[in-house]
């Protein structure tokens, strides 16, 4: 095992683990660390979590049960894999994480590097960028639960972490491994704990990703898994038997969409003019207790269209400001959360076999719910999302980040059935 990657959540897993495999490593994705012994044949493995707004000292204990777990299968490098948007409040998550995984590595020094720019998360002299805007511009500013009002990552970083924070910009980048490495050791030399790289295109990962070959612990979105693929090469094999494994089969499909995100909005709406769909109602949500099996009845007999119905609480910023005015964000999220929980269950007890699923929450508890254990990784609907199928199940799942995908997404899921 080369790679043992932590993940915040269930898409940011997939996520990493997709460009991975894109890029020539084998890679095994595992929900939660394993309790039973698992035998993996793969380069990297990624422990995805749900780890990203929960409390700080349980998102603290997860990661580090994770990494003991990584360390036993002989990984020789680690990656604590975060929001490509840094989703997280002044607590945490991601300071504390990081501080706690360099202690127990025993290590001084990382990176934060959440750049992603095929996507458009892109940083520039440490001020982070959602296609072209400043972060805390960007919709992020209106997340629910990590709302994002500081674009600056050293001021993030700072505010919420046990060390200080260095910048290596662009103008470094740009000249290449030498002088990035030279920066690294000038920051540890005036006692920074993490560096934050700038990064605006691919070129800028290659040269972070052929910098950090030494470092036991890299933190960032997936953006740089092509550069630190690049670093194994001569270890890698051919990925084609890798792939096919993680390919999704014509059957029975739905869609569940939980996330509120500015791209997930447009998908929805896309996708409402081509085929079935229910929007959630929160009050019944929340008070009548046969509320799960009316959506599961209209689900059923959609179920054979040509286009999978859709479920979704996807709301714009106004009205789930309402929402949350009128019922609570936490009642109404966990409310919504339970029912996707009770139709997935339903659902593949009836035979529903492919799950595309937006918003990294809804997915966690998707995934749990339906009890996969862990992920073969198929082919990207779009950079950051592939197809994965359940390593103990005939499931596959489609797990999209709030903003990713184009507003085709859930149709251009469908199209890679076999």
């Amino acid at each position: 095992m080369l790679l043992g990657v932590i993940a915040d959540d269930f898409t940011g897993a997939t996520d990493i683990a997709g460009f991975l495999v894109e890029n020539g490593m084998r890679t095994i994705q595992v929900n939660g660390v394993p309790s039973q012994p698992l035998e993996i044949n793969a380069d990297a493995v990624v422990v995805s979590l749900k780890s990203r707004s929960c409390p700080t000292e349980q998102a603290i204990t997860d990661s580090l049960q994770a990494l003991e777990w990584l360390k036993q299968q002989g990984c020789q490098q680690f990656y604590f894999k975060y929001c490509s948007t840094f989703d997280s409040t002044a607590q945490g998550n991601i300071g504390p994480v990081t501080d706690a995984l360099l202690n127990a590595l025993n290590e001084d020094f990382t990176i934060v590097c959440p750049a992603l720019p095929v996507n458009g998360r892109t940083v520039f002299n440490g001020h982070l960028f959602v296609m072209g805007q400043l972060l805390s511009e960007s919709g992020m500013r209106h997340h629910p639960v990590t709302p994002m009002t500081d674009s600056n990552l050293i001021h993030l970083m700072n505010a919420q972490s046990q060390g200080e924070t260095g910048l290596v910009n662009y103008q470094t980048i740009e000249q290449g491994v030498s002088h990035i490495q030279a920066r690294f050791t000038q920051l540890k030399t005036e006692g920074k704990r993490y560096a934050v790289v700038d990064a605006f295109k691919a070129e800028h990962l290659d040269a972070i990703g052929a910098s950090i070959t030494k470092l036991k612990l890299i933190t960032g979105g997936s953006g740089l898994a092509a550069g630190i693929a690049k670093n194994w090469g001569e270890h890698l094999q051919d990925q084609t038997d890798a792939k096919q494994a993680g390919y999704p089969h014509k059957a029975a499909t739905v869609i569940f969409s939980g996330s509120c995100s500015v791209m997930t909005n447009k998908q929805v709406n896309a996708y409402k003019d081509k085929a079935p769909h229910f929007a959630i109602n929160i009050d019944q949500c929340l008070n009548q207790e046969s509320y799960s099996d009316e959506v599961f009845d209209w689900v059923r007999s959609h179920l054979d269209q040509e286009m999978a119905p859709m479920v979704y609480a996807t709301a714009d910023a106004s009205d789930l400001r309402n929402i949350q005015q009128q019922y609570g964000a936490q009642a109404s999220s966990e409310a919504v959360e339970q029912l996707f929980s009770q139709l997935a269950i339903k659902l593949q007890t009836f035979g529903v076999r492919n799950f595309i699923v937006a918003g990294g929450e809804t997915s966690g508890v998707v995934t749990q719910s339906l009890q996969v254990d862990g992920f073969h990784i198929g082919p990207q609907i779009a950079p950051g999302v592939p197809w994965v199928k359940s390593i103990n199940s005939d499931l596959s799942l489609a797990l999209k980040s709030g903003n990713f995908g184009n507003e085709a997404f859930f149709t251009a899921a469908q199209e890679y059935f076999k």
